[in-house]
């Protein structure tokens, strides 16, 4: 595999289609659960949707890491970027229209904005990668979940009446784009090479998603109708997890590379 990856399908470990199941489901039960918990007993299960956010992150960067395989590179940013500027346009969409479908609305927009994506860049562009059409549909769809999970792990709600003032009008929509494209494409931007393995990108993706739980949790300090203190100690405990297992697995693998050393100085030349 070269660093840009090996020219095939990403393989190994979990079946993938079982993550995509994990990313949907995972993520659409966390934000009805926060919603409909929210409403019926109160703000402190605002954080329930933030674990539906890292459902969808893990399902995002496991597809970012089976189409990357085929030798992106650079691509990989870029493909993550796209991922959830795609979903942030179905996802204020679905949220403007949907009302309590609004998260399911913003997912199937999602999708098929991803895949005539797809369809564009491999039947127009000509970038000939035979998962192009798929791999596009799912970071679409998980780029959609994750913004409004984290939007509703902001704000308590994914109702549109709440969501513009408390997370758009303020500016949060932004850092939720940042957090949120760093969140997909990292994980196998960060481990791609010959000795890549899915548990420890996937590791990597667990740790990121706990990262922005933990600063949707800070976010939730200026919103009445979240909570702010479950949301971080739950993103804080996901974290430490997630960075232990990834470290783990750092070692694990790290028999398979050759150390330099420190190259040495100038005055060492001499």
């Amino acid at each position: 595999m070269s660093a840009g990856g090996s020219g095939g399908p990403a393989t190994g470990g979990i079946d993938h289609n079982k993550i995509i199941i994990f990313g949907i489901i995972g993520a659409l039960v966390g934000i009805y659960a926060a919603y409909f918990l929210v409403n019926a007993i109160g703000s402190a299960f605002s954080f329930i949707a933030g674990l539906g956010a890292i459902c969808s992150i893990v399902w995002g960067a496991s597809a970012v890491r089976r189409v990357s395989n085929y030798g992106l590179g650079t691509g990989v940013p870029s493909i993550g970027m796209l991922a959830i500027g795609t979903g942030m346009v179905a996802s204020l969409f679905g949220m403007a229209v949907g009302s309590i479908a609004g998260p399911i609305i913003s997912f199937v927009t999602a999708c098929i904005i991803g895949l005539v994506i797809g369809i564009l860049a491999n039947r127009i562009i000509g970038m000939g990668i035979p998962i192009m059409e798929q791999s596009m549909t799912e970071i679409a769809g998980a780029g959609s979940l994750t913004i409004v999970a984290l939007s509703t792990t902001m704000s308590g709600t994914f109702m549109i009446e709440t969501i513009l003032p408390n997370v758009i009008g303020t500016g949060y929509i932004a850092m939720i784009f940042i957090i949120g494209a760093l969140s997909i494409l990292h994980p196998f931007n960060a481990n791609l090479g010959p000795d890549e393995h899915q548990d420890r990108t996937l590791s990597t993706g667990f740790e990121k998603g706990a990262i922005a739980v933990i600063i949707a949790g800070i976010v939730a300090t200026t919103t009445a109708g979240a909570a702010s203190i479950p949301t971080i100690l739950v993103g804080a405990f996901i974290w430490y997890t997630a960075f232990s297992k990834f470290y783990e697995y750092i070692k694990r693998d790290a028999h398979k590379v050759v150390g330099t050393g420190v190259l040495p100085t100038e005055e060492e030349l001499e």
